[in-house]
This record gives C-alpha cells, structure tokens and sequence, in this order.
C-alpha cells in the first residue's frame, strides 16, 4: 500500500514489535473511555443544569422578575447566553447541539493535517492532553458559574472527538488485513471495561459523599478530577509506544500546516467520488449507529419513565453494561475470525432487533427483567462499533486514514437526531415509550439491508488496500 505521495502504510513486519505497539494502541480506548462515560453520560448533564440554575435563581433574586419555582424540578428558571433566554434545563441539549456543529468544522481539518504532517503520535497526545485539562478544570465549575462549564465541556469534547479520529486513523498502521477485526474488538472491548471500572470508583465516592464528610457537589468535581487524570495518565502508555510510520506529505514552501490540511481536505472530497462503495459502508453504518446511540442513551429513560425502576436500579445497570459490552467485544473479533466482520456484523444487527423486542415485553417494575436486556444491550454495543470500525479501516484510501475517519465521526455526529427526534415523536404519538423503543427497530433493519447490499470485497479493492482472508 502507498500514500497518495508514494510512501509507504504498512504495519511493522517484526511480529513482536508490531504486537507491542498494537498493544499500547488498545490502552488509549481505556482511557479515552472515562469521558464519554462519567463526564457525558453520568455526571455533567445534571450537575452543569444544577449550576445554571443557581445562577437563574441568583439572578432572581438580583434582578427581580424570572420564573424560578422554589421546588425540585426549577424547570423555569432562565438563563441568558448571548442576549437569548431559555430555560437552565434545556442548557445541555443546547450545549451538545453547539459541540456537535463545531466538532463538524474542526474533525476534517484536524484529520486533513494529520494525514498531511503525518505526526499522529504528537497530535494524538496534544488532544488527549488537552481534553483532559478541561475535563480537570472542570473540578473548578461551581456555584452559579456554568458558562465556564460549558466552554470547558466543548473544548473537552473537540479534543476527545479529535483524538479519536488521529486514534482510529493508527489502526491500518499498526495492524495487517487478517488482525485488525481482533485488534479493534479488543480495543472496544477494553475501553468498556476501563470506562466501567472509572465510572465504579466515582459511583462509590458520588453515592458515599455523605459518609466522608463531602457535600454532593464537591463529590462531582472529584470525579470531574479523576476522569481527567484518567485520561492523561492512561494515554502515556499508548504514547510510549506508537511510533511514525510514513514521512509527512511534501509542503509548498511558505505553506502553514492548516493552509496544507484545507488543502489535503479539499482533495479527499474530491477524491472521495471514486470510492463509492467505501461511501455506501459509512451510509449504512450512519443509520444502524443511530440506532445504537439512541438505545443506548434513552435506556435509562425507557426504565425509569415507563418501568417505573429507581435510580439506584438505573446505575447499577449502567455498570452492568460496561462490563457485559467489555464480554460482547472480545467475543465479536472470536466470531470475526471465523465468518469475517462483515456477516458478524449482520448477526449482530440481528440481535439488537431481538434486544428490542425483548425491552419491549419487560413488565413495569421487573428489576430482573430490565438487567436481561441490559444484558443483551451490552453485549452487542461494543462489537458492533468495533467491528464497523476495522471494517471501514480496510476501505480507506492509504493516506488518507484521519481524514476519512473524520467524515465517519462527523457522519456519526450529524445523522444522532434521528433516533432520538422517532423515539420522541412515537412516544408523544402513542402515549407510551413502549412503542417508541420498538420503533428503533427500523435502523437496524435498514442496516441489515444497505450492508448485505455492500461488496465489501471489492471495495477494499477498490480503495488499493490488501483485501483479508475473511471480510
């Protein structure tokens, strides 16, 4: 294989040296883990809403006339950004919206220069490092102060989305054809575990604050302190070992590096007509994806509004599914091995419509039930992803691995709303959540049909990479 300028992607041809590095790659999913998990999913959408509606409660009693009830749920109280007003409560729906657009400017740059410098290891570790200094100043958020949570929140989240494209763009580097199924689900499977095991240790300080003498906010800043530290101490490891494996891309003279990366991003889109099939992988992977964020964020919805489950039950099953996702993945690159990616992949999309249905039939109340398709969920979340994910790495241009990586993150990113905005419309539709869950079933049949439809075969062809034994 050869770059766009002629050098040269291939893995090490020394086993040992290239299992050494493959296996310091895997150490970044556990700790690039901890921030989607314990920063997005757990602790900051509530305690950011906390915060704000300090401040709407501040400016009350300051100013006079804003909505603000004296009771649980504050949902009216205001805050204003930038001349608008709206309610503290709709502050993180907004400020993910605002994180997803800038992420869409900033990920085919970032890629474009990685691909263009040919520098990932430094880059990787200038976004892992910064994402977790603001995830660590985070731990400085308090009071009525949530403007500076949101800044830091966004820069956190274009560095974690950032250092995941350079990451994913390492795997055609350090891995041939035949591994990189098995190397991908283990990266998957191991970051499940290492964002389970994190969210653990925080769950016991959040849900014991009292007992050591915390208050329930400071005990979030704490864990806003360990995730980062987490991430920047877990990424020395992948650091130490990844390596430069192609010289950078010739540079006009005078030329800065982002004015060669708008540069190299333009080529790619021209460039990327030629490579249809590669397209028609990420399109179905965009649709059945959608489906498996949206199950996965609205989960604990589903079993706290319509099976009327307690928090605790709640956390203990996100626990659950970490662990269970860290099983799912490794067993998915087993299966890989022996029928290919492409029809494990099938399988799994398979399942998750029999997950579905099972979510459906759980009876109000039943714990037991509720952890059966916890179970299930988890399971196939991590393999899925992963396989999808080396799978894709087979269809990428040689050269451009960052670059079309980062049109898979952004895809990812701009196509989340529709599982979300059919499980919203269904449920205000019927009345009941029951009917929105099923009807997540269409993204994984669609799923079903578009990639049975891709010739994977011959579009790793197509793209001028080594075409594995089984795909």
């Amino acid at each position: 294989m050869s770059t766009a300028d002629g050098a040269a992607t291939m893995a090490d041809p020394d086993p040992v040296a290239r299992k050494r590095e493959q296996r310091g790659w895997i150490w970044y999913d556990w700790a690039n883990s901890v921030f989607p998990t314990s920063v997005v999913t757990v602790f900051l959408s509530l305690y950011l809403t906390t915060v704000a509606q300090s401040a709407a409660m501040a400016d009350t009693a300051l100013n006079g006339p804003n909505p603000c009830p004296n009771d649980d749920t504050l949902r009216n109280c205001d805050i204003i950004a930038f001349g608008l007003q709206f309610p503290a409560g709709s502050l993180w729906g907004y400020l993910l919206s605002i994180a997803t657009v800038v992420q869409v400017v900033v990920l085919p740059i970032s890629g474009a220069i990685a691909d263009r410098a040919q520098n990932k290891r430094k880059m990787l570790g200038g976004f892992a490092f910064g994402g977790s200094a603001a995830t660590l100043a985070l731990g400085l958020v308090s009071g009525s102060n949530w403007e500076l949570g949101a800044i830091l929140f966004v820069i956190g989240n274009i560095c974690y989305g950032a250092s995941i494209v350079v990451y994913y763009a390492f795997l055609p580097e350090i891995a041939e054809p035949d591994e990189r199924d098995a190397v991908s689900s283990r990266g998957w499977a191991f970051g499940y575990l290492g964002g389970g095991l994190a969210l653990a240790i925080q769950l016991v300080l959040f849900l014991m604050h009292e007992q050591v003498g915390l208050e329930k906010g400071t005990a979030v800043q704490i864990c806003f302190v360990i995730t980062g530290l987490w991430w920047a101490g877990f990424t020395l490891v992948p650091l130490s070992r990844l390596k430069r494996h192609q010289p950078p891309a010739k540079r006009d003279p005078g030329a800065s590096v982002i004015a060669d990366g708008f540069r190299e991003l333009g080529s790619t889109i021209r460039s990327a007509r030629a490579f249809p099939l590669t397209l028609a992988f990420l399109g179905a992977y965009l649709i059945y994806t959608d489906g498996i964020s949206t199950v996965a964020n609205v989960a604990g919805q589903y079993g706290k509004l319509e099976l009327k489950l307690d928090e605790e039950t709640l956390i203990a099953t996100i626990l659950l599914t970490q662990f269970i996702a860290f099983i799912g993945g490794v067993v998915h690159g087993m299966v890989a091995r022996r029928i290919g990616a492409k029809r494990t992949i099938l399988v799994s999309l398979a399942l998750w419509i029999v997950v579905l249905a099972a979510a459906f039939f759980v009876e109000a109340g039943q714990m037991f039930q509720f952890f059966g398709v916890a179970i299930g969920i988890g399971f196939v979340l991590g393999g899925t992803n992963a396989l999808s994910r080396s799978l894709f790495s087979q269809m990428v241009p040689p050269g451009r691995e960052a670059q079309y990586f980062s049109l898979y993150e952004i895809g990812e990113r701009s196509t989340s709303w529709l599982g979300p905005l059919l499980y919203a419309g269904i449920g205000q539709a019927t009345g009941s959540f029951r009917y929105a869950i099923l009807s997540l079933m269409v993204f994984f049949v669609v799923g079903i049909i578009l990639i049975s439809l891709v010739p994977v075969r011959r579009a790793i062809e197509q793209s001028g990479n080594a075409v594995p034994t089984l795909v």
